[in-house]
């Protein structure tokens, strides 16, 4: 069976179930990135904001049997989400 480039040991229902957690992440990220531009930097909010996602984002990964390797593109995943969000804050408050 031709696994079209997909690396050895990690079975092909993982990657989809791993970009189903990476989308789950950057929506989830969103508006918590839209939130976290609202309060001072390192300010218990802005900490809670960056961090709230963790639980539910590590849960998704346990629950469906998706191994380590693929945390740190959860972790970009997060990341990206966080970015936008708080890019669509400072455009929304520099047009108004």
């Amino acid at each position: 069976m031709d696994r079209m480039g997909v690396s050895p040991g990690i079975p092909q229902a993982h990657w989809a179930v791993a970009m189903v957690i990476g989308v789950a992440a950057i929506v989830l990220n969103l508006p918590l990135g839209y939130a976290r531009e609202g309060f001072r930097r390192f300010s218990l909010g802005w900490f809670v904001c960056v961090h709230l996602s963790i639980p539910l984002i590590a849960y998704l990964r346990l629950a469906n049997h998706v191994s380590a390797w693929a945390i740190p593109a959860f972790v970009g995943c997060a990341l990206l989400g966080q970015l936008a969000g708080g890019r669509v804050r400072r455009c929304r408050r520099a047009r108004a």
